[in-house]
């Protein structure tokens, strides 16, 4: 773990102030019960429209998001400029259903396109496919025949904007990434990608799809993937995650009684992930990768790939990324030797960001987990800032 070790690389983007407020962030998270109460009432409140943003902003959300605005975020984006980390401006809307909130949100993720043209510090763009239409049609357009989806004014509805998406991107050579979504809703997500990427990725990957690969089947669809970008001429864009919804996925099948569609350990889902990894690398040629994970030991697998098949560290087909307030021995220690690596910065209203922000909670909600590892790293980067204050203050 080497190249992680390097604490005060780690830390050297926030100050003292910043690191003992997270310390007491991350050691609230620590506490599994606290984390399910404080994400019961924070729904609540949200629901409710009682005043909640004296709470949530200047903590949990100054953390881990970037602002409330694209122009807020900003700031954010030249801070870790200076230290080689960019960031991907992730606007965070989700389950929209009605006309006027989907329009909306194109037009603020048509911005966020627009704001990476401009910006070399921002190097993709995003957005999530259930905020550009409802679940349910989703749900439906996934179980339909490929025929009856053309006969269905609502998901033609959903596929033009998705293809305005990517054409805004590709008219402002911005690579753009459509988020990955639960798996019965999916289907429909990969098709839309997949023909986008028949339509823009012809010179280079310019449209990415995401494969959750806590999903068994995904590694069978990154193989099928890669085929068909060979066999059609095109550039496979992909962005490598492990997944978000694995407590919703597993209820969902044991509810409606079918097999669940994630690996049964987190054993079985990193070998997958790890496997996933080496198929893109290997076929480098053809595929270009967005790494998305806190898994050091994938990331040490990637580094020494791209040693044995001799790709430079700024290859600008391969790069990683952190959720910004998170993980940050990785990214900065990463960036500090030319490796391309971007913090994933969502923005956005208070109550837009919720969900992210509850999901954020629940998956550090364990001492020996993510939360647990923040808060070593963050001691131990206290501990020096402060022995070195006491030898600062001996030799004067």
């Amino acid at each position: 773990m080497q190249i992680f070790e390097n604490i005060e690389n780690a830390f050297k983007s926030r100050n003292t102030k910043e690191l003992k407020k997270a310390r007491l962030l991350f050691a609230f998270m620590s506490y599994p019960w606290l984390v399910r109460v404080a994400g019961i009432i924070a729904s609540l409140v949200i629901r409710m429209k009682l005043p909640h943003g004296w709470l949530i902003r200047p903590t949990v959300f100054s953390h881990f998001c970037g602002g409330e605005t694209l122009e807020e975020s900003g700031g954010v984006i030249n801070h870790l400029a200076e230290f080689r980390v960019r960031s991907v401006t992730d606007y965070a809307a989700e389950n929209k259903n009605s006309d006027d909130e989907i329009e909306a949100v194109m037009k603020e993720v048509l911005r966020t396109i627009d704001f990476a043209a401009g910006n070399p510090f921002v190097p993709f763009a995003v957005f999530k496919p259930t905020a550009l239409a409802p679940v349910d049609l989703l749900t439906l357009a996934s179980s339909y025949s490929p025929s009856a989806i053309k006969n269905n004014s609502e998901i033609e509805k959903f596929l033009a904007r998705i293809k305005t998406l990517c054409q805004a991107a590709y008219d402002n050579d911005v690579p753009v990434m459509i988020d990955a979504e639960e798996s019965y809703y999916q289907a429909i997500i990969d098709q839309a990608a997949t023909e986008m990427m028949k339509l823009f990725n012809k010179e280079k990957a310019m449209v990415f799809n995401t494969l959750q690969m806590y999903r068994h089947d995904r590694l069978d669809f990154l193989n099928e993937s890669i085929r068909m970008a060979e066999e059609n001429n095109y550039y496979l864009g992909l962005k490598l995650v492990r997944g978000a919804y694995m407590d919703q996925e597993r209820k969902r099948a044991r509810i409606m009684g079918y097999p669940s569609p994630i690996h049964p350990d987190k054993e079985s889902t990193d070998k997958a992930f790890n496997t996933a990894l080496t198929n893109c690398i290997r076929n480098i040629d053809r595929t270009s990768i967005f790494v998305g994970t806190h898994n050091e030991e994938s990331l040490l697998l990637l580094t020494g790939l791209m040693k044995k098949f001799n790709i430079d560290n700024t290859d600008p087909r391969i790069f990683v990324s952190q959720l910004y307030g998170m993980s940050d021995h990785i990214s900065f220690n990463m960036a500090s030797l030319s490796y391309n690596v971007a913090k994933y910065l969502p923005y956005g209203p208070v109550e837009y960001l919720l969900p992210y922000l509850i999901r954020r909670a629940e998956e550090n909600r364990s001492v020996t987990g993510q939360a647990g590892r923040e808060l070593h790293l963050i001691n131990l980067e206290i501990k020096r800032r402060n022995l070195l204050k006491i030898k600062n203050h001996d030799n004067r």
